[in-house]
């Protein structure tokens, strides 16, 4: 299938890579030499290849991975030195990644984090805000805030209770515990665990999924998930989607194929 790369060439060594295949996106995180460590240019970079992905309606369907050995080792502690000491009430050490991550849980397409390798710090927030994690049996992860006498930003502490439960969060921020894949997967944090064999094809049968139900009424539904997560739901708005799938082209092509024992086609 033909393939369309949509980050400049001069930024490919670097900056995370925007790779399109049918209506599937991938983003890659590329500093594999520092096990894909975000820094400043490398949020700038996200936001508008998440603006890019949003703007394609052939688009079904992102997947976010890591070059290399690991999938991520957060983001720059350096950076975060930086803003530390320059700091506002207004602007905290950690905003600017926070507005990636929580701009990523809002995305309107499904997201697919492919756990290539270990996850740490608030690289495992980056993930968690995808709506599903697929991780290499060999993956790990762990949380240092108490170790770097970080508070964690709110919105990041939310999402690991309301995903994980008040005990599992408690454990990985007080702890600072490192833990395998198969804690991973007890706890909730991983989707699937597969071997390395099985790896891209468990990602592949997922995205295909994904790529092939309706987009209007996931996007729809993903967004009353989220809302519910933070208790916040807008029921007005939720009914209204509601009503509208009601009467929408895609319950009437959704009927006609399962009438016709056929796929639906989106």
């Amino acid at each position: 299938m033909m393939q369309k790369h949509l980050t400049d060439a001069a930024d490919a060594a670097s900056a995370p890579l925007l790779e399109i295949s049918g209506a599937r996106a991938t983003i890659r995180l590329n500093r594999p030499k520092h096990l894909n460590r975000l820094q400043a240019d490398d949020l700038d970079a996200l936001l508008k290849l998440f603006d890019r992905i949003e703007a394609e309606a052939a688009i079904r369907v992102l997947v976010l991975t890591g070059t290399g050995r690991a999938f991520s080792a957060g983001y720059d502690l350096n950076s975060v030195a930086e803003r530390a000491t320059s700091a506002t009430e207004e602007q905290s050490a950690g905003s600017a990644f926070e507005v990636v991550v929580n701009r990523l849980e809002d995305l309107a397409v499904p997201t697919i984090c492919r756990l290539n390798g270990g996850v740490y710090g608030g690289s495992t927030d980056l993930a968690l805000a995808c709506d599903f994690r697929i991780g290499i049996d060999s993956c790990e992860m762990f949380m240092p805030a108490a170790r770097l006498g970080l508070h964690y930003y709110k919105s990041g502490i939310k999402r690991y209770v309301s995903r994980l439960g008040v005990d599992n969060a408690k454990r990985l921020f007080l702890t600072a515990e490192r833990i395998g894949a198969p804690e991973m997967l007890r706890i909730g944090y991983l989707t699937a665990m597969v071997p390395a064999d099985a790896f891209d094809q468990e990602v592949d049968r997922l995205a295909d999924i994904l790529a092939g139900n309706a987009p209007v009424a996931m996007a729809g539904m993903k967004r009353a998930i989220n809302e519910f997560a933070r208790g916040k739901l807008d029921e007005e708005a939720a009914d209204r989607r509601h009503r509208d799938s009601m009467r929408g082209a895609e319950i009437k092509e959704g009927i006609l194929a399962f009438s016709e024992k056929r796929p639906p086609k989106f």
